[in-house]
């Protein structure tokens, strides 16, 4: 990815959110640490690999999400961006390119407001795979939640 749009707008975007049942410490453990992440990472039914995750601003995440199917696909990101703990930004350096945003507010006691926040370069990109991936971040919640569930 060359760079964000100075301007962008909801066409070059993808937008998932949902509250989760957790303290936003918890959730935000859940994203940092890759023994939980490795877990939930992904649509129902991959697997993960991780070969490098040096969680700190331009540090590198690789992994290979492996597919339900026998597929294998080689992710590689840097992290741009992590606010604890409300905010973890990464470019993707490996097709689609975008910027994730995730994004984690405390809404109550045990409630946490838990976003991907998608940027492509133009809304072509983006487009690409908005008709499938917004459900796609739906399973991946729901994998989070289940892994919440686990931790202590």
């Amino acid at each position: 990815m060359s760079q964000i749009p100075a301007t962008h707008s909801p066409d070059n975007e993808i937008v998932s959110s949902r509250i989760v049942h957790a303290a936003i410490d918890k959730v935000f453990e859940a994203c940092a640490n890759p023994v939980h992440l490795e877990n939930w990472w992904g649509p129902d039914g991959f697997t993960n690999t991780f070969e490098e995750f040096d969680f700190r601003p331009g540090g590198r995440w690789k992994f290979i999400m492996h597919a339900p199917d026998n597929g294998n696909y080689q992710n590689e990101c840097i992290f741009s961006e992590i606010i604890y703990p409300k905010l973890i930004t990464w470019d993707r350096l490996s097709k689609p390119l975008f910027r994730m945003e995730l994004s984690l507010s405390d809404i109550a006691p045990g409630k946490t407001k838990f976003g991907f926040r998608m940027i492509f370069d133009s809304p072509q990109e983006c487009n690409k795979i908005k008709s499938f991936v917004i459900n796609k971040n739906e399973e991946n919640f729901d994998r989070l939640e289940r892994e919440l569930k686990t931790m202590i």
